[in-house]
């Protein structure tokens, strides 16, 4: 992997010990959670994301030749590394691409006929006449088209109306 980029940088801090005292807060639990509020906010402040908590064992010296394994808690955090965000920035701050507008579509084709609508079927008993018939084409399945997870940077993807009824709209970029 020589060559590439580390995306994230991390951090690991061990977890509160006990709470933190503050006005209204009585039981050691909400204690608890406001002294985690803290350190989380604290490391917020300088760029760190909360990833994750983990207990971890730590093997530790008891006495001159003895040792004991003991379990630390431990909480990870994250942000994206200097280098990554000094070369990403600059993208997620410039302005977005200008695209060329489509051409505007004929109003014969832009109305499409829409399907009839059968009167609701009773669960009782269905007739074979009153069910509407498929396409041939319908039972045999069509490849899913790609999508693109690539978008240029500033544009959202949008969904296109359906090409036809029972069918999903394409995904893309917003125009």
């Amino acid at each position: 992997m020589a060559g590439q980029m580390q995306r994230y940088e991390y951090k690991v801090v061990p977890s509160p010990a006990r709470g933190e005292k503050a006005r209204g807060l009585k039981t050691t639990g909400e204690r608890f959670a406001h002294a985690l509020t803290l350190l989380m906010n604290e490391m917020a402040r300088d760029g760190w994301e909360y990833l994750r908590a983990d207990t971890l064992p730590c093997e530790e010296r008891t006495g001159l030749t003895s040792r004991s394994t003991t379990y630390q808690n431990l909480l990870v955090f994250r942000r994206v590394a200097a280098e990554t965000a000094a070369l990403d920035l600059p993208k997620a701050l410039a302005p977005p691409v200008e695209r060329p507008a489509d051409p505007p579509v004929p109003q014969a084709a832009a109305a499409t006929p829409r399907p009839e609508v059968a009167a609701p079927v009773s669960q009782d008993r269905v007739s074979q006449d009153r069910l509407p018939a498929e396409a041939p084409d319908a039972a045999a399945p069509r490849p899913a088209p790609e999508l693109s997870v690539n978008a240029p940077l500033g544009e959202a993807p949008r969904l296109d109306s359906a090409p036809e009824a029972g069918r999903a709209p394409k995904l893309g970029p917003a125009d």
